[in-house]
């Protein structure tokens, strides 16, 4: 499976945080702070597990298990090489006030 260690490393090879990782496995964000907070292998619901982990590869991140060939052996990530930027649900961006819109047009 997957260890809380290889989840950050991925989210971080993948330039995104806790809120693009829920978006991208249709997770939610305690969700995946639960997952992250986790000591070792991540535990809980099957379904959101395979969700996380399909989301992950799909996104480019191949996860490196115990016993796998790699340079140095034990757990790991890496991303494969002509990975395309990970696609994200549109998440609404807060529109600038009316003030800040009137300081820009002075």
């Amino acid at each position: 499976m997957i260890t809380a260690n290889q989840l950050r490393a991925a989210r971080a090879l993948l330039n995104i945080d806790q809120r693009q990782t829920a978006d991208l496995a249709d997770l939610s964000v305690p969700t995946i702070q639960r997952m992250e907070a986790s000591d070792g292998v991540i535990r809980g619901n099957v379904d959101s597990l395979m969700k996380l982990v399909s989301a992950l590869e799909n996104a480019g991140i191949e996860l490196i298990n115990p016993g796998v060939t790699s340079s140095a052996g034990g757990r790991g990530v890496r991303l494969r090489e002509h990975v395309t930027k990970p696609k994200m649900k549109n998440v609404k961006q807060s529109k600038p006030s009316p003030r800040r819109t009137l300081e820009r047009t002075r």
